[in-house]
C-alpha cells in the first residue's frame, strides 16, 4: 500500500467494489431474464407420479 497518498488507494477500493457490486447485478439480472425465457421448470407438484392416488388424512384399513 502506498502511505504517502491514502486517498489514491481509497478510491481505488471503492471503485473495486462498486465494479464488483455492478457485475454482481448484472449476473443477477442475467439469471432472472433466463429463468422467465426457460419457464417454471419445475412442472405442476401435485403431478408427482410416485404420489398420485394417495390421499391425505386417515387411510381406510387393510382389507385381507
Amino acid at each position: 500500500m502506498d502511505n504517502r497518498r491514502p486517498e489514491l488507494t481509497k478510491r481505488q477500493k471503492e471503485l473495486a467494489r462498486a465494479r464488483k457490486a455492478q457485475e454482481k447485478a448484472d449476473r443477477r439480472a442475467q439469471r432472472n431474464r433466463e429463468r422467465s425465457e426457460r419457464g417454471d421448470g419445475a412442472g405442476d407438484p401435485a403431478e408427482d407420479p410416485d404420489i398420485a392416488g394417495i390421499v391425505p388424512g386417515p387411510q381406510p384399513p387393510l382389507e385381507e
